[in-house]
């Protein structure tokens, strides 16, 4: 073979021309500033080497078990009371050493493949870029949830109905699968498209550059993969503590140990039911449960997301509880569940016909109206807003550009693009567009078949698959350009619950299936697609992010149905912390948020909770107010621009700041309080003041973190919670807070279980 041309190129911009230069091909001089982003030009190298082995047996080796071991992991700690995400990043530094024994220890003789002309290589030579990427985007895959996952958990374990567990697989791998047909609908714009540049993979980019330059152990220090795993180590043994030995300190609530039988006062200091004033937690499951890693989220955004939290939390939520806004005193002041007037727990099985498991009018009539706490009415308020603020914000201050940026896309859509692309056409086939039809299709065909079939289990009819994915398909173009130019991702959850809940209300199977065939096809779409430009920008192959990305799917998806059938089949009364023994981690308090939102949308319907018929009518007017509260501050910056207070003004985030609490429930208000903590102090003190260490060390210690506890937790399952020991209760400081009352209602008369009456 002829060894392809070099050129060098970091003499001709002043860049370092980054991996790959070494018998790299690349453009001509000309086209070294084609790249019409600015970001791309200073992050992404424009060299290729086609010659470079992507998909070899160390990446299907390598990227199977990632992806297999983190849909375990973040579907096993899912269920448990401070879950956990681990990301991508842990296996994108993890597997560069394994890759590299793997290329120093394995034959590198040929294997033929027994009745076939096929035969590959263990060792094709060293570990290389394009097989780190590949086993990334295999880990990215497994890192990423199932949605469908909730509606079999709330079928078995909150509604304790039966599921065909064919019917179940099904839905996990159609709901997963089906964004593949938008995305190779939409690919040439949104990934072949210059203009479409994807900030978030700049980051990836970034992280790959820097794990593949030659490094060599400063005097006095240690490489990246020391400190990594160092930090490993020590977050695996600390873990114990919070995890078994003392698993009080993930939430301390100072007002509680105080003021023992205020209900006020716990109400205001307790971190797991209340606004958490005093409290923290000592534990990196508290700080990374529910947000995720706060170190690899920038400090502008941080402080929107807190002072969004203050702003909800210490402001609107106090006011509107302490003058009974709604009657909210009948109830607890933050609450996921549904109540009925009197403050009890409604009873969802009143209004459901136990034969046709659809919602009963009779049984509403005698049970009466769904009472929302006042924290759970404002979150759908401030979910209506933040859907609003989101249209405004974009239309605001990237209208103009996504507008110009579109026309580019559709204008150059069968042009040459930019230098990225020219490399990708010249070196690599595309994938056939009919790949992706043939898959949409299948999928299409599959999810009708799924809903229709297996005696009508899930309840949505033909017409509401193929409303789904018309769905789907209109938002995905105008969701991806948002996401591919303003790394922001408005949801259509609340959207989809709206319209199944009018269109074919009192069934909660119907509503959520349409809403996760609506939504997360979309939201699979937009992944895909990011990825896809990530191999884009990294020259992989497409046929083999095409591959890896489709079996990852099928393998994730697998994995995380395969998960939760075996947690929901034989941990008893999973979820339901009123029957769990005493210090059991497995409260599920995402799936339960998900019950309480299918009796909301599905069971009762919208019309019954925010149309006439419903209680919280007004809250539609946050719909006004968001689409208007982004106006001041755009205008404000235009008017003075000048002014001392205009970079400030440009940082503000309308609908971050008013989707801030949209984790909460499930996460509570220590959740955010140590993740803001955390994240400013990294990514804004370390960060300004030891810019090279944050540079070098922030990314390394996130994964540290994640990993450790999620060994130490899978670990401590297998030897102790398994076999039923749970949490020590030294003293009686046990899992929670110690802030039972901060649940209790205020209301004179109010009479619930384990609270004073007033």
């Amino acid at each position: 073979m002829e060894e392809p041309q070099q050129v060098e190129l970091s003499h001709l911009d002043g860049r370092d021309a980054g991996p790959g230069t070494n018998g790299g091909i690349t453009d001509s001089a000309e086209e070294v500033d084609d790249c019409p982003i600015e970001e791309v030009r200073l992050t992404v190298p424009i060299t290729d080497d086609p010659a470079l082995p992507a998909l070899t047996f160390r990446t299907w080796f390598l990227g199977l078990i990632s992806c297999a071991l983190l849909a375990f992991s973040n579907q096993f700690f899912g269920y448990r009371q401070n879950p956990l995400y681990i990301s991508s990043l842990s296996v994108q530094i993890v597997v560069l050493p394994l890759g590299k024994l793997m290329a120093a220890c394995l034959p590198n003789k040929a294997v033929r493949v027994r009745g076939t002309k096929w035969s590959f290589s263990l060792n094709p030579g060293p570990f290389n870029l394009k097989e780190h990427v590949l086993i990334t985007i295999f880990a990215n895959t497994g890192s990423n949830s199932v949605y469908a996952v909730g509606i079999i958990t709330i079928v078995k374990a909150f509604y304790h109905r039966e599921i065909h567990p064919l019917a179940a697989m099904l839905l996990t791998q159609t709901t997963q699968l089906m964004g593949y047909g938008w995305a190779g609908l939409f690919r040439k714009f949104l990934v072949d498209s210059p203009y479409m540049w994807w900030p978030a993979n700049l980051v990836q980019v970034s992280l790959f550059r820097a794990l593949h330059e030659k490094e060599k152990r400063p005097k006095g220090g240690t490489t990246r993969l020391q400190f990594f795993l160092a930090v490993l180590i020590t977050s695996f043994a600390y873990y114990i503590v919070p995890n078994y030995l003392f698993p009080t300190i993930s939430t301390i609530s100072l007002a509680c140990l105080v003021w023992k039988n205020s209900v006020t006062a716990q109400q205001i200091g307790s971190g797991v039911y209340g606004l958490g004033v005093g409290s923290f937690g000592l534990d990196w499951a508290t700080v990374a449960g529910f947000l995720g890693t706060p170190l690899s989220t920038p400090a502008f955004a941080i402080a929107n997301i807190m002072a969004g939290f203050f702003l909800i939390v210490y402001v609107i939520i106090p006011v509107a509880y302490w003058s009974d806004a709604y009657g909210a005193k009948r109830f607890p002041i933050i609450s996921s569940h549904v109540f009925m007037a009197n403050g009890s727990r409604y009873d969802v099985d009143k209004v459901l016909d136990a034969r046709t498991f659809e919602f009963s009018e009779a049984g509403y009539a005698r049970a009466g109206q769904i009472n929302l706490s006042v924290f759970f009415a404002f979150t759908y308020g401030l979910s209506f807003a933040t859907l609003a603020a989101t249209l405004t914000h974009v239309a605001l201050y990237h209208g103009r550009s996504i507008w110009e940026q579109t026309k580019k896309t559709v204008r150059d859509a069968a042009g040459e693009g930019d230098v990225h692309g020219r490399l990708m056409r010249r070196n690599y086939a595309p994938v056939p567009q009919w790949w992706f039809q043939v898959m949409l299709v299948l999928v299409l065909g599959l999810s009708v078949f799924t809903c229709e079939g297996f005696g009508r289990q899930l309840q949505l009819p033909y017409w509401g698959v193929l409303l789904a994915a018309g769905l789907a398909f209109f938002f995905t173009l105008p969701i991806g350009i948002i996401a591919a130019t303003t790394n922001q991702q408005p949801g259509l959850n609340v959207v989809t619950e709206l319209i199944i809940g009018y269109l074919y209300p009192g069934r909660p199977l119907a509503n959520v299936a349409f809403k996760t065939y609506g939504y997360i096809s979309m939201s699979q779409a937009i992944m895909f697609l990011q990825d896809f430009k990530l191999g884009h920008y990294m020259k992989i192959p497409p046929r083999s992010m095409f591959a890896v990305q489709l079996v990852g799917t099928v393998l994730a998806s697998s994995v995380y149905f395969g998960t939760s059938w075996w947690l929901l089949e034989s941990v008893p009364n999973i979820c339901d912390p009123s029957r769990l023994p005493e210090g059991s981690p497995w409260t599920c308090p995402g799936d339960d948020v998900f019950f309480n939102a299918s009796i909301i949308w599905g069971v009762v319907g919208p019309f019954r909770m925010f149309g006439k018929l419903g209680l919280y009518a007004k809250m539609n007017y946050f719909f006004l107010a968001g689409a208007l509260a982004p106006v001041p501050f755009w205008a404000a910056a235009r008017a003075f621009p000048g002014s001392k207070w205009a970079p400030w003004l440009r940082l503000v985030n309308a609908p971050v700041l008013l989707g801030a609490t949209g984790m909460m429930p499930p996460a509570r208000s220590v959740n955010y309080l140590m993740w803001g903590a955390v994240g400013l102090a990294f990514n804004h003190v370390v960060y300004r003041r030891w810019k090279a260490w944050w540079a070098r060390h922030n990314y390394v210690l996130s994964a540290g973190l994640d990993a450790g506890v999620a060994f130490m937790g899978i670990v401590s399952y297998a030897v102790l919670q398994s076999r039923g020991v749970n949490g020590v209760d030294w003293w009686g400081l046990q899992v929670d807070d110690h802030c039972k009352l901060a649940r209790c209602p205020t209301a004179p008369g109010v009479r619930v279980p384990g609270c004073p009456v007033h």
